[in-house]
Parts: structure tokens; sequence; C-alpha cells
């Protein structure tokens, strides 16, 4: 099970697309999502790497802001599929 840390954001984040969040039973994830009928959808998150909200606590806003961009960018093919774990990762994890 992952020991990443969620944040009240990106639970709210979930709320907003109908879904719900745990730690991800996938050691290499960061989160697990799933939907009403808590069905998992998508592992998300590479445990390895920042997302967004980790940006801001250790780096700051500015920084968190560059990677965004520069994440959404390296993505743009697949983030718009909705549904999908890059979708997810998107949503949740980089707004």
């Amino acid at each position: 099970m992952s020991t990443y840390k969620i944040y009240k954001a990106q639970f709210n984040n979930a709320k907003k697309l109908g879904v719900t969040i745990k730690p991800s039973e996938n050691k290499h994830k960061k989160l697990d999502v799933f939907d009403k009928d808590n069905k998992r959808i998508a592992s998300i998150g590479s445990i390895r790497y920042g997302d967004y909200h980790n940006f801001i606590e250790t780096k700051g806003k500015e920084f968190a802001e560059k990677r965004k961009a520069a994440y959404l960018a390296r993505h743009a093919k697949t983030l718009r599929i909705v549904g999908s774990p890059s979708y997810y990762a998107a949503k949740i994890l980089w707004n």
C-alpha cells in the first residue's frame, strides 16, 4: 500500500468528478480512483514523481505552476479521454 500523503484539495477534486480516492494498492502508484459503486477505475500518479500539491508544499507555487504546465503539455493527447488514468491524474493530482 502506498504511503503517499493525500491532500484535502485532491479529495475535493475527486468529489467534483463523482469519484473517491484512496492510497493505491499498487506500490508504484499514489492513488486508486473508485466509482460510486466502489469499483476501482484507475491507479494514478507514479510514486517516484511529484505532483501539483506536493510541489506547492515543498518548492512553492511558482515551481508547481511550471511543473503543472509541463505535465499538461506532456500528456495533452490522453488527458482529455474521460475515464482514462491520465484524465483522473490531470483532474485530481494537477488541479
